[in-house]
């Protein structure tokens, strides 16, 4: 039997837009990357990274996800991120990409969400929803309003590539999450960019006096790494340290933090 099948993505009553969403007719699955904190030396959170049941890329899964059965993807994705990693037994954060155009009422939505993370015993705490990299949300103070119920109810919220300009200042002066992942094409060659670099620090700055903590993503070489470090910038993320890995959690063992 499929996970799909058996999940509780009933729609929650009273919320048109959920209820109108199909079921899903396509399964997928999770690789999971590594943050690490190269000052403690330790694996910080894994994010959760949507592939097909065998390996195929996110793109591949994506292509199947529509208006019409977006909400049921969406719970699904939450449901199967969790339960994946609490059979993997995850012991760091838990961090899963989230598609605001699928939340109508955020304090329903959540309900799936809340109870998967009973059923499988994983903290509220260590779970980070991120808002995904494609979905562009014209509506700030909307996506102010998931984030802030989402923080409200323990669980911690990112904003991911930040510095790209579509989540921007603006949502920052209304809503400030715990954490902002800096844009890869920011972190890109950072340390031989002066522009980069001067950008970066004043961004940095800026989130230090907000108290949101930053990731680098997207390191992929010891400059970048070395940059961050020096910049007091522990929490990083990139293929420097580590793949996906399809199915598995990474540990410290070879990581060159």
């Amino acid at each position: 039997m499929d996970f799909i099948d058996i999940l509780p993505l009933d729609p929650p009553s009273g919320c048109p837009g959920c209820s109108s969403s199909q079921k899903l007719t396509f399964s997928f699955d999770f690789a999971y990357q590594a943050i690490v904190d190269t000052q403690a030396r330790s694996v910080w959170a894994h994010e959760a990274l949507v592939r097909g049941v065998e390996g195929q890329g996110a793109g591949w899964v994506l292509e199947q996800v529509n208006e019409d059965n977006r909400y049921r993807f969406d719970q699904a994705c939450r449901v199967k991120a969790i339960e994946t990693a609490a059979v993997l037994g995850m012991e760091t954060r838990l961090s899963i990409n989230f598609l605001p155009n699928a939340v109508y009422q955020p304090e329903l939505c959540l309900r799936t969400t809340l109870a998967a993370a009973r059923r499988h015993d994983f903290p509220l705490e260590r779970i980070i929803f991120e808002v995904t990299e494609g979905d562009r949300v014209e509506d700030g103070p909307w996506l102010a309003s998931i984030l802030r119920e989402y923080q409200r109810t323990g669980l911690l919220t990112a904003i991911d590539d930040f510095g790209a300009g579509y989540a921007g200042l603006t949502l920052l002066a209304d809503f400030q999450p715990d954490i902002v992942k800096l844009d890869m094409a920011l972190v890109r060659n950072v340390d031989a960019s002066r522009s980069r670099q001067v950008i970066t620090r004043h961004l940095l700055r800026m989130c230090q006096e907000l108290g949101i903590t930053v990731i680098a993503e997207g390191i992929e070489t010891a400059g970048e790494r070395d940059f961050f470090s020096h910049e007091g910038v522990a929490l990083m993320q990139g293929y420097f340290f580590a793949r996906p890995a399809f199915r598995a959690v990474t540990g410290t063992d070879g990581l060159p933090l």
